[in-house]
């Protein structure tokens, strides 16, 4: 089964990588060529979102791991992490977007890596961490000003924040951090060679041609939704029907319809009472970033607690 995840993953990867190259010289030469606003939230509410939308069967078979039979318990637990992120992002924004940045790092490299590495060490761990962490990079090396508009959005508003920013850029801190997610890249795709670790150089060039031609929001909705999210539907298609991937696909797709409803309803509802005191493009960039942190720290939870007691 790993060998065909390998397979679809490096088809995919590839498939990616030509198509993005495609549309991002299209964009870059036809100045009206892009994803508006609106369009990478339906993207990231539908195709991106989805791939967590399994959490729920997830987190029953944890729950019953642990002898615990009230299984309903996971929805308000983990609908509390969410507020709970939610509230702590609204008093002490800076400290939580600098987290979530350090955790979605970590999470982006190894989910989309794990499934050509068999080691679980430390120094794995941290080649992962490096790897994802181009993510966060590449938007500020590339669109450093736009990308520093787009955490203002966000409610930072702490002026030591920026600072240490422009401090990072002058410093050619940024450069120094891509040199390390390069390096770990080599690393991983070294460890035990063999040719479908190509994966992992295709998607690294993928980002980088991503965040050169496009703004940091379409850059990012475009990796989410058909790199990272993709995916991670597929791994998750393979557990549902490890000997007939369309149907596991099918499966997925019937799975997650639910919560990626219900995910969609609250956050139309949450742009229309933003919106009242937002601009559209202002109320859309909070719900997707603010609402990607709530869902991703309950999402990589449950996915530690798994792992660990698998």
């Amino acid at each position: 089964m790993n060998d065909k995840i390998k397979k679809i993953n490096l088809n995919h990867s590839f498939i990616f990588f030509l198509i993005i190259n495609i549309y991002s010289v299209l964009s870059f030469k036809l100045n009206n060529f892009n994803i508006s606003v609106i369009l990478c939230l339906v993207l990231i509410l539908t195709i991106g979102i989805s791939h967590g939308s399994l959490d729920h069967i997830k987190g029953k078979k944890l729950l019953i791991s642990f002898n615990i039979k009230k299984t309903y318990l996971l929805y308000p637990i983990y609908i509390l992490v969410s507020v709970l992120v939610i509230a702590i992002w609204i008093l002490l924004p800076s400290i939580t977007l600098i987290t979530f940045l350090f955790i979605a790092s970590f999470h982006f490299g190894k989910e989309d890596t794990q499934f050509l590495i068999n080691d679980k060490s430390y120094f794995t761990q941290i080649l992962y961490f490096f790897k994802g962490f181009l993510i966060i990079l590449a938007p500020l090396y590339f669109h450093f000003q736009e990308t520093i508009e787009i955490f203002k959005l966000l409610l930072i508003d702490n002026e030591f924040f920026y600072v240490s920013l422009n401090f990072i850029e002058t410093n050619k801190l940024i450069q120094i951090g891509i040199v390390c997610s390069t390096l770990s890249s080599i690393f991983l795709f070294l460890k035990k060679f063999e040719i479908k670790k190509f994966t992992i150089f295709l998607d690294y060039f993928s980002i980088l041609i991503l965040n050169y031609f496009l703004s940091p929001l379409v850059a990012f909705t475009v990796y989410f939704c058909f790199l990272h999210s993709i995916r991670h539907s597929i791994a998750l298609s393979f557990e549902l029907d490890q000997n007939d991937f369309t149907n596991g696909l099918g499966l997925f797709i019937k799975k997650a319809l639910p919560l990626t409803i219900i995910t969609c309803i609250f956050s139309i509802i949450a742009l229309y009472l933003l919106n009242d005191s937002h601009n559209l493009d202002s109320a859309i960039l909070k719900i997707i970033f603010i609402g990607l942190a709530s869902l991703t720290f309950p999402h990589i939870l449950l996915e530690y607690f798994l792992e660990k007691n698998e």
